[in-house]
């Protein structure tokens, strides 16, 4: 019999052959297999989780806190989501029905888009933005429309440039600010006139404020369904990642209007269960008791970020200046190279990681992402090292 050899990828989904791998982990991948690499990349906390957050989960294992929970969470956990949303945002949520706890902001994401979208509704995506809202539509069965923000505009998003995009189809808008991998802030006057906009075409927003804590200058973070009239059609995403140093904890949640959170558990209740207990225990301790650890953490940020912007402000390259999150996205065109030329030279000569901007969308040409969530150390040696590239390196 004539042996013949099967196209395993003509048997995978065609919704999975059509997302691409992760642009950011292309070059950390080769940078694994190097001596002596400063990673600007990773959007990674370099703090450990704050002391009393992993005595409250060691306490829980000695008490032998280790069952499922219910699908939606620990309801002392969703009392003080909803506790916080009313004392910080003013903005009322009932921990009952409203709000889900789900593992890591990405899982809820994912469960609202396939909770909303039939195959074919369109989703408005501002770029450059996180890597993973273009994949999560597609596997959802949706169709991505990336919006380019303006450099010019310190890439806030506005209804002008949504407004050539809207289709019949049209039945998301999915924006993320403080914005992964910019640095970019909404006023609150840019995100009422956002709020216009998704009234006046009826759209769902899923609003992902996973760096909503870390904000610089006095700005202060403006929760989008805190807004009049949006409360109902917002899906707030947030989790404790980043604000209090959890990436491995894999903890989020999702607040949202009662029918939609419901239809999201569904999903949840069928393919995670629930999110760990003991991630869930550490949570309510970082609410309860985290804010002088998030607060001390955020300062040091801050100080970071000072540093990385002079440092490519100095060494000539155009930069705009991040009011939130811990990412700066400098524009290295006037080097000659393209982002992933650039990206790829840098790590080969200096030894430097970091993520071309093409990772974040189309619009992210010519711009690359550094991620300010290292030490003082570190992010100095990386910028001789960048400067020295670019002195010895221009095309």
């Amino acid at each position: 019999m004539k042996e013949t050899r099967t196209d395993w990828h003509d048997r995978l989904s065609a919704r999975v052959n059509a997302v691409a791998p992760s642009g950011i982990r292309k070059f950390f991948d080769i940078a694994a297999q190097m001596d002596d690499v400063i990673s600007l990349g990773v959007g990674e906390p370099d703090f450990v989780t704050p002391w009393p957050i992993r005595e409250a989960c060691v306490y829980g294992l000695e008490q032998g806190y280790t069952s499922y929970t219910a699908n939606r969470g620990l309801m002392e956990l969703r009392q003080e989501i909803a506790a916080m949303y009313a004392t910080r945002y003013h903005v009322d949520y009932t921990p009952d029905t409203d709000i889900l706890v789900t593992v890591g902001v990405s899982e809820a994401m994912d469960l609202a888009l396939r909770a909303i979208l039939e195959p074919g509704d369109e989703v408005l995506i501002p770029e450059p933005c996180y890597v993973s809202y273009a994949a999560c539509t597609t596997l959802a069965g949706g169709v991505a429309v990336p919006v380019p923000a303006k450099r010019e505009n310190e890439f806030r998003i506005t209804p002008e440039e949504l407004e050539g995009h809207v289709t019949d189809r049209t039945k998301v808008l999915l924006i993320g600010y403080p914005n992964n991998p910019t640095g970019a802030i909404m006023t609150r006057a840019d995100l009422e006139k956002i709020a216009d906009f998704a009234e006046k075409y009826d759209l769902i927003v899923i609003s992902d404020e996973i760096y909503g804590a870390l904000t610089y200058g006095g700005e202060e973070h403006v929760c989008f369904a805190a807004l009049p009239r949006m409360q109902e059609r917002t899906i707030l995403l947030n989790g404790f990642s980043k604000a209090y140093a959890m990436t491995g904890w894999r903890i989020g949640y999702a607040l949202g209007n009662p029918t939609i959170l419901a239809a999201m558990t569904k999903i949840h209740q069928y393919t995670m269960l629930c999110a760990p207990i003991t991630a869930q225990m550490g949570a309510m301790e970082a609410l309860r008791h985290g804010e002088k650890a998030r607060k001390k953490m955020l300062s040091e940020y801050d100080r970071r970020r000072r540093l990385i912007y002079d440092g490519f402000t100095k060494m000539g390259l155009d930069c705009f200046e991040p009011k939130g999150a811990f990412y700066i996205f400098p524009d290295i065109t006037s080097t000659g190279y393209t982002s992933d030329e650039f990206a790829e030279a840098l790590l080969q000569a200096e030894h430097v990681a970091l993520v071309p901007g093409t990772a974040f969308g189309a619009c992210g040409e010519g711009h690359v992402r550094c991620s300010y969530a290292t030490s003082i150390d570190q992010i100095s040696e990386a910028l001789a090292r960048i400067e020295n590239f670019i002195k010895n390196h221009k095309k």
